[in-house]
């Protein structure tokens, strides 16, 4: 029984749409989003930064002016007046310096001068073409009037704003000991916003230029963006299209760049990828046969086994108990190959070769009735993983045992040259067939005599296996001709660590047992 109310069906949402992102930002976007970004951010810093130079400079260039007009004033009021015989006089008025001074002053471009008597207008400039008058702001006449005498700031630059514009300006008090009941001002003001008009004329000029070129940028960014990322595009695609049973999608590697170098990347990954799915499925289906013949033995056994038959009980449980040990082999040995790759495969440490020698000699002398005879010793020191030399090593010698007769000599040694450390095993057996030579190390590879015997076939490549972790090889080596049947294999090891020493030659001797 259900709870609550059910209306119409019910909506099943599969799980690659409901893990997929309703929406999401394309790394074109992104990178469109930062280069706009940090282009406006430089644009208006730069912008920035230039006005507040200009505006600075054009306040630095009014005070100057200002500064001059009020040295001009105090330079004439202490030499006094010229006459016309070219000597100077002291001044006998205020209002005569403030007179002469309002003439000697010219007014630059947005600059007005004046000046009072006694808080009253008193004379500008005759000639103001481009001056400022200043004796038309009531609110300027207001503040010059409210100025106290003793004012601190008299003689220097300052700003003050009224209604109609802000003001830079210089109020000099004047005052004469030949006339000590007047008091004059000399008054020099620039309008400040005037001037930086044109500074604000050019940073909006600046502005919409600087707009118009982040669009372009924009669209010429957008553009070479997505060319920039088309091989990211195609690696997308491509991933899309490959499958656990396609592998063979490989991208077109086109330019030097750092994503060319991705694209082979990822093809070198795709390869390896195709290689380990195609190992993975023919190691399946090889397992799956190797497992399929002892269980149907098993099974067909079982089946027909005759539970009153003591005898027939005892055959079927010592066949289906060697079946059992046969696919306990094959467990193993695929065990060991599926840690080949594991970084702690191999575990190198320093390790005696000739002692090494010697212990696999006593113990393969368990593998069977041979005869086993160290020709070679190489009293080195090198580093390696004793135990998975040794593994290896044996799986040599018990290969030699399995494809000799009983009593047969089978020769091991170690030795090194060229700086690699060489240990082998040569048996007296039928050899390995030329077409075979190739195989022998794949995995589940069986040949003629393998098949006779019910070999796993595992065997040389975990052999193989060991000798590639330790950044060697291994191989096979025919007798040389008239030197009688066998074959030898060979661990080719480099001689990491390698300590001096000498390789021991024997003379052949029949083992004591």
């Amino acid at each position: 029984m259900r709870n609550g109310p059910t209306t119409g069906h019910a909506l099943v949402v599969p799980p690659e749409a409901a893990r997929r992102p309703t929406s999401r930002v394309t790394v074109r976007g992104r990178l469109m989003t930062a280069v706009v970004a940090l282009t406006a951010a430089a644009m208006t810093i730069s912008g920035v930064t230039g006005l507040a130079l200009q505006l600075r400079a054009t306040d630095a260039r009014i005070d100057d002016s200002l500064t001059r007009a009020v040295s001009a004033l105090r330079t004439a009021q202490v030499e006094g007046e010229a006459q016309p015989d070219g000597s100077r006089v002291p001044w006998s008025s205020v209002e005569r310096l403030l007179l002469k001074a309002v003439e000697a002053r010219v007014p630059g471009e947005h600059e007005g001068v004046l000046s009072t008597l006694d808080g009253t207008f008193f004379v500008r400039p005759a000639d103001e073409t481009r001056a400022v008058r200043l004796d038309t702001d009531e609110e300027l006449m207001a503040w010059l009037r409210a100025l106290p005498a003793d004012d601190a700031l008299a003689g220097f630059p300052r700003t003050v704003r009224t209604s109609v514009t802000e003001y830079r300006l210089v109020a000099v008090p004047v005052r004469l000991d030949a006339d000590p009941d007047v008091a004059g001002m000399f008054v020099v003001a620039s309008d400040r916003t005037a001037q930086n008009a044109g500074v604000w004329r050019i940073f909006l000029t600046y502005s919409a230029v600087g707009a118009a070129a982040l669009v372009v940028t924009s669209l010429v960014a957008w553009f070479v963006v997505g060319r920039m990322l088309r091989p990211v595009r195609v690696l997308r695609d491509t991933v899309r299209r490959v499958t656990e049973s396609d592998l063979s999608e490989r991208i077109e590697v086109t330019g030097k760049d750092d994503l060319a170098d991705l694209a082979a990347s990822v093809n070198s990954m795709l390869e390896r990828l195709e290689r380990a799915f195609g190992s993975q499925r023919e190691l399946l289906d090889d397992v799956g046969h190797e497992l399929r013949t002892p269980l149907t033995i098993v099974r067909g056994h079982l089946e027909l086994l005759d539970p009153g038959d003591e005898t027939d009980v005892r055959a079927t449980q010592s066949l289906a108990l060697d079946e059992l040990d046969r696919m306990q082999r094959l467990v193993d040995d695929l065990v060991t190959l599926a840690t080949v790759d594991r970084p702690d495969f191999v575990r190198r440490a320093p390790v005696d070769v000739g002692r090494l020698t010697d212990d696999v000699l006593e113990k393969a002398r368990g593998l069977g009735e041979r005869r086993f005879v160290v020709v070679a010793r190489a009293d080195v020191v090198v580093e390696l993983d004793a135990q998975r030399i040794t593994q290896a090593w044996l799986q040599l010698l018990a290969n030699a045992v399995r494809f000799s007769a009983p009593g047969a000599l089978v020769r091991l040694g170690s030795e090194v040259a060229d700086g690699r450390v060489l240990v082998w095993v040569r048996d007296e057996g039928p050899g390995v067939p030329r077409e075979e030579e190739a195989r022998i190390f794949e995995r589940f590879h069986r040949g003629q005599a393998d098949r006779v015997q019910h070999g796993a076939g595992l065997g040389l490549p975990i052999v193989a296996a060991i000798a590639a972790a330790h950044g060697g090889r291994v191989f096979l080596e025919h007798p040389p001709p008239g030197a009688g049947p066998g074959v030898g294999f060979v661990l080719d090891l480099p001689a990491v660590g390698l300590v001096d020493g000498e390789a021991e030659s024997f003379e052949l001797v029949e083992p004591h047992r």
